[in-house]
């Protein structure tokens, strides 16, 4: 079958973007080695106005390599992140990477009993911890215990005018400081792994197909599930990304991580695609528009990844107080859908291309993306990336391709695709149909290649970017008093892209107060995932087996039926 049946899209690349792309054959710690080597005296990681060089970087990746040997980590053991943005992240994660091991990356907002599922599951006995959750750690049970705590003082990777500020004994400091770090016994400070000499070069270096990353991902069972990526995967995805933005200039690049890099779309973009550029990383601990406006004044991003909501909310602050934001050449959004109303005003006052793209984390997670170029396609999530190939199936049969233009579940094969699923066999072969990958969206391609994703046969809610698992939020609520079922969904939002939203059937004779009932879903849920609202019914839509039916919950709120 010819390109233009069994790849539409190729002929709607932008031009200089390549068909296909060489085989990854390297590790990803090949990465920081050759952009030290190209580029040693440019600038690789900014925060708060600290700098690291790409030169300085590699120095810190071979030395706290050599102090997590120290410590006892080896080839194929699992070294979990908990860490915010910060230059010690970056460190840290090609540090593991050097010495084989294997990165489980953790958001440090996660409430302990979240924590905890993750580490019962992967197992790692080291961490690498913001100290503000090392008291989380620390309060495992004994069955869940790690050997070591690293603590990281994100204060520390400041410049000393910044840490002297923190320092002084005024509220607005102590605030601060108290915002961003911790007094913890007991651990590893960050800097000893530093003062280790550089690692030995006769350590071998992991080779392509060793897996690189455990990244946990929601699915609709409500345990998460952790998508095991080789280093093949992760370097080909950086490659894709490369080719897919010829117009982003190596070695003179600014990047923004405003996305965390705990997650797999800040991960790649900024961990991997921006440090394989030589590209100058700003890190934020998080997003605000009083954190980033400021910089933006200084030096403008170049490639911009982030979500819908902070696309908005920059937009509204450079209004506001006036601030330029040209120079913001290209900016890739996300995790939810694109709305024009976003689109429209941002590039007015960039000058630059917004685009949609669209990937999970089985995949690297970037699967296809919009053109940087005219050639765009609003309301879809693009093509697919040079060496991906995509189908739309029949979900009751997935060996069955639908005709062109018609809805199907979208089924995948590119070399960022996952293997699997972390100890999970069965959910392995559960989302594999002849070498293809089962996404659970449903789909539309059309004669150009250009896929729109119409529907999820997945029930995730996706808000802000994160995935929040159905099932999961539902048993937290189960155990509060008074709570016979609940049911929880999506339903759109002009910020988040959906919120999450919780109908309840309380139990006969009692009353459940909502906010009673969200204050408690906030002991064990992280913020994210805790319901927007609370519907209360009488009873619950469910099928002829007495399964919720969380579609029909879904339109009935959207129709305000309750």
């Amino acid at each position: 079958m010819s390109d233009a049946t069994d790849r539409p899209w190729l002929s709607s690349y932008a031009p200089g973007v390549p068909h296909e792309l060489e085989p990854s054959t390297g590790s990803l710690v090949d990465i920081i080695v050759r952009s030290a080597e190209q580029y040693p005296d440019n600038i690789a990681l900014e925060f708060f106005g600290a700098t690291t060089t790409y030169r300085e970087l590699a120095d810190q990746v071979t030395r706290a390599a050599e102090g997590l040997r120290r410590l006892g980590v080896r080839k194929g053991d699992r070294v979990a992140l908990v860490l915010p943005n910060c230059p010690q992240h970056v460190a840290a994660f090609y540090a593991a990477l050097r010495l084989g091991a294997i990165v489980v990356e953790h958001n440090p907002l996660y409430t302990p009993r979240e924590l905890r599922h993750q580490f019962e599951d992967h197992g790692a006995k080291v961490v690498i911890a913001w100290d503000k959750v090392v008291s989380t750690i620390q309060a495992f049970p004994e069955d869940v215990a790690v050997d070591t705590i690293v603590s990281v003082d994100l204060t520390k990777a400041m410049p000393f005018t910044t840490r002297a500020l923190l320092r002084l004994p005024i509220p607005r400091a102590r605030k601060s400081r108290a915002a961003l770090t911790e007094h913890v016994r007991g651990t590893t400070p960050w800097e000893k792994l530093l003062d280790a000499p550089a690692l030995a070069p006769s350590v071998p270096a992991p080779t392509v197909d060793d897996i690189a990353l455990i990244q946990y991902t929601s699915g609709t069972t409500g345990v998460p599930k952790g998508a095991v990526l080789t280093h093949g995967n992760l370097d080909a995805n950086a490659a894709q990304a490369r080719a897919w933005v010829p117009e982003v200039e190596r070695g003179t690049s600014v990047v923004y991580a405003v996305l965390p890099l705990f997650h797999a779309y800040g991960l790649t973009l900024c961990l991997t695609f921006a440090m394989s550029m030589g590209a100058r990383l700003v890190l934020f601990p998080r997003f605000d528009p009083d954190l980033v406006l400021p910089v933006i004044k200084k030096r403008p991003p170049t490639f911009l990844p982030a979500v819908p909501p902070i696309y908005e909310r920059l937009t509204a602050a450079a209004k506001e107080r006036g601030v330029s934001l040209q120079g913001i050449r290209i900016a890739i959004s996300g995790a939810m859908p694109l709305r024009s109303e976003v689109v429209e005003p941002w590039e007015a006052l960039t000058g630059g291309y917004l685009v949609e793209g669209y990937g999970l984390s089985e995949t690297s997670p970037v699967l296809m993306a919009n053109p940087v170029a005219p050639t765009r396609r609003a309301g879809t999530v693009g093509l697919p990336l040079p060496g991906t190939v995509v189908r739309a199936v029949d979900p009751e049969d997935p060996t069955r391709e639908v005709p062109r233009g018609e809805p199907g579940e979208l089924v995948v094969r590119g070399p960022q695709v996952f293997s699997g699923y972390w100890q999970k066999p069965e959910a392995t072969a559960d989302v594999f149909v002849d070498g293809w990958f089962r996404t659970g969206d449903i789909v539309t391609i059309d004669d150009d290649g250009f896929v729109r994703v119409v529907d999820r046969i997945k029930e995730l809610v996706i808000t802000g970017g994160f995935n929040v698992s159905p099932s999961e939020v539902e048993e937290a609520l189960l155990r509060f008093p008074g709570v016979a079922e609940v049911a929880i969904v999506g339903v759109p939002s002009e910020h988040s892209g959906e919120d999450v939203v919780a109908a309840v059937v309380a139990k006969p004779g009692e009353t459940v107060d909502e906010g009673a009932l969200r204050a408690f879903a906030r002991e064990t849920l992280a913020a994210y995932k805790v319901p927007k609202r609370v519907v209360f019914v009488d009873e619950l839509p469910k099928s002829l087996i007495g399964k919720v039916l969380r579609r029909k919950v879904r339109d009935a709120i959207l129709a305000g039926d309750d």
